[in-house]
C-alpha cells in the first residue's frame, strides 16, 4: 500500500480534537499518515466548529487558500467535516465546487467510502446523516501512542436547546456510549500511554449509558468504574450542564481520588431574566446552591465556567448580576464571549440587540474580573506543594512541563524519564499563564521512579 499524507486542521472544542484523531485512525488503513502542513498533503480535512461568529466565512476563506492544491498533477482531496459541514453542507458544495467531501460529525466513520466515491464522482460527495448508533461501533481501535493526557468521547448531542446554541442541530439528540465500550477504549488508551483521560460530551454529565448489569449508568457510576483501570491516574470531564449534576456525581467528586478537583460548569449569566430567555432551565441561585453542594463534598474544588455577554435584551442590571455572581462564586478560570447570533437558533430571531460598543465594554469588564480571579488563584499556589502529572518536554533543555489537578501548567527542571509520572512539586513562582517549581525530594513516587 502506497503511503499518502494527511493534514487535518481542527477548529473549536475538545470533541473536535477527539474527532480529528479518530478521522486519522479511520483513514490509516488507506495508507494516510499525518503531516504538519497542508502544502504537500494528499488529503486535507478541515474539521470545523459552528459555535463562534462568522464560522462559515472562515471556512470559505481557508478553502480559498487551499484551492491551489487542486491544481497539482495529482490534486489533493479536500474535505470539510464537523459542525459547519453539518449545517452548511449544500452551501459549501455550491460556493466551493472544488471541495471533494463534505461530512458531518456523525458520519466521519464513512470517510474511506467517501474517499472512494469522491475519486469516482464528478462533483463533491455530501454525507450529513445521523447514524450515530453505528459510528462508534465502526471506528477502529486507537493504535498510535497516546499523549499523557487524552480525550475520550462518551456522549454526543444535546437535548437542552438553549436558545443561543446550534449544537442540537449540528450534533443531534443526546446519545451515550455503552459502559463496556467506554471502559474498553479507556483501557486501550492507557495501554498506549495515557495517564489522564478527559471524558467528552456536548452535555457530558447527562451521560446515560447501558451498563454491563443491564441497568443504565450515570456519569458518577462510570467515573467509579474508570477509576479501577490500572495505570489511569486522573479523570476529568467536560462540558457539563448544571441541571444534570446529580448526587451520584457529587459523591464521585467526594469519594473517587482520580476525579480531579477542577470542574467546568457553564452558567452563561447571573441574571435570572436572561437565563430564562436563554432556556437554561436553572436560576442564578440554583447555580449558587449547586456550587455549595459541590464544595461541601470537595472543599478543594475549583471552578471554571462560560459567560455570554451582550445577549439580546441584556440590560445594565443583567450585566451587573453576572458580575455579582462572578464575585460571589470565584473562578479559577473561565471563558467569556460576546453574543453572536447562530443561524437557525431562536435567539437569532430576537430584535432587541445590544449595541456592539456596549457589549464590548461589558465584555472587557467581565474579562477583567475573571482575569483578576485567575491570577489570584494562581498566586495562591506559590509556596504550596502541588501534585503534578508531567506531560511533555519544556522549551528549554532539561525542563519538562506538567499540570496540577487544576490544569495549571508547571515548568520543572527534571529528566524526560519523569514524563507520564506524577510527583509532588513545590511551587516557587507564577507567570502569566503558568507556574514554576521544583521536585520535592521526599516524594515517594518520584524517588521510586529515579
Amino acid at each position: 500500500m502506497s503511503k499518502k499524507s494527511l493534514f487535518i486542521k481542527t477548529y473549536g472544542c475538545q470533541m473536535n480534537v477527539y474527532d480529528s484523531a479518530r478521522m486519522a485512525d479511520v483513514l490509516s488503513p488507506l495508507g494516510y499518515r499525518l503531516v504538519e502542513s497542508a502544502d504537500q498533503a494528499d488529503m486535507v480535512v478541515l474539521n470545523t466548529c459552528h459555535i463562534r461568529e462568522k464560522a462559515t466565512e472562515k471556512v470559505f476563506s481557508e478553502l480559498g487558500r487551499l484551492r491551489p492544491l487542486k491544481d497539482r498533477p495529482e490534486g489533493a482531496i479536500l474535505a470539510v467535516a464537523g459542525c459547519v459541514a453539518q449545517a452548511e453542507g449544500e452551501e459549501i458544495l455550491a460556493r466551493a465546487p472544488f471541495v471533494d467531501i463534505v461530512v458531518g460529525p456523525q458520519a466521519y466513520h464513512r470517510l474511506p467510502q467517501l474517499v472512494a466515491e469522491a475519486t469516482r464522482a464528478a462533483g463533491g460527495v455530501l454525507d450529513t446523516e445521523f447514524p450515530i448508533d453505528a459510528k462508534f461501533d465502526l471506528l477502529p481501535e486507537p493504535t498510535e501512542a497516546q499523549a499523557v493526557s487524552a480525550f475520550l468521547t462518551i456522549q454526543e448531542g444535546c437535548d437542552k436547546f438553549c436558545s443561543f446554541c446550534v449544537v442540537p442541530y449540528t450534533r443531534g439528540a443526546e446519545f451515550s456510549r455503552p459502559v463496556a465500550a467506554v471502559v474498553a477504549e479507556a483501557e486501550r488508551l492507557v495501554a498506549l500511554g495515557a495517564r489522564e483521560l478527559t471524558l467528552l460530551g456536548q452535555n457530558v454529565n447527562a451521560y446515560h449509558g447501558d451498563g454491563p448489569d443491564g441497568v443504565v449508568w450515570g456519569l458518577g457510576q462510570l467515573l467509579r468504574r474508570l477509576a479501577e483501570v490500572p495505570g489511569l491516574h486522573r479523570l476529568r470531564y467536560t462540558t457539563s450542564h448544571p441541571g444534570d449534576v446529580d448526587e451520584a456525581l457529587i459523591a464521585a467528586h467526594r469519594e473517587v481520588p482520580q476525579v480531579m478537583p477542577f470542574l467546568h460548569l457553564p452558567v452563561q449569566s447571573g441574571s435570572d431574566r436572561l437565563l430564562k430567555a436563554m432556556n437554561r432551565r436553572h436560576t442564578a441561585d440554583d447555580y449558587r446552591r449547586l456550587v455549595d453542594r459541590l464544595r461541601a463534598a470537595r472543599p478543594d474544588l475549583a471552578l471554571s465556567s462560560d459567560f455570554i455577554v451582550g445577549y439580546p435584551g441584556e440590560s445594565d442590571a443583567d450585566h451587573q448580576a453576572s458580575l455579582t455572581l462572578i464575585r460571589e462564586i470565584g473562578f479559577a478560570q473561565a471563558y467569556s464571549f460576546k453574543y453572536s447570533a447562530r443561524p437557525g437558533t431562536p435567539a437569532a430571531l430576537e430584535a432587541n440587540r445590544v449595541p456592539d460598543a456596549v457589549a464590548d465594554q461589558r465584555l472587557q469588564e467581565v474579562q477583567a474580573l475573571l482575569l483578576e480571579q485567575m491570577r489570584a488563584f494562581n498566586r495562591a499556589t506559590v509556596g504550596t506543594t502541588q501534585r503534578v502529572l508531567f506531560e511533555k518536554p519544556g522549551r528549554h533543555p532539561g525542563q519538562i512541563v506538567g499540570r496540577t489537578p487544576y490544569l495549571q501548567a508547571v515548568h520543572v527542571e527534571a529528566p524526560l524519564s519523569r514524563l507520564g509520572r506524577e510527583a509532588d512539586v513545590w511551587i516557587d513562582a507564577v507567570a502569566t499563564h503558568s507556574l514554576a517549581g521544583r521536585l520535592c525530594q521526599q516524594d515517594p513516587e518520584t524517588e521510586a521512579a529515579a
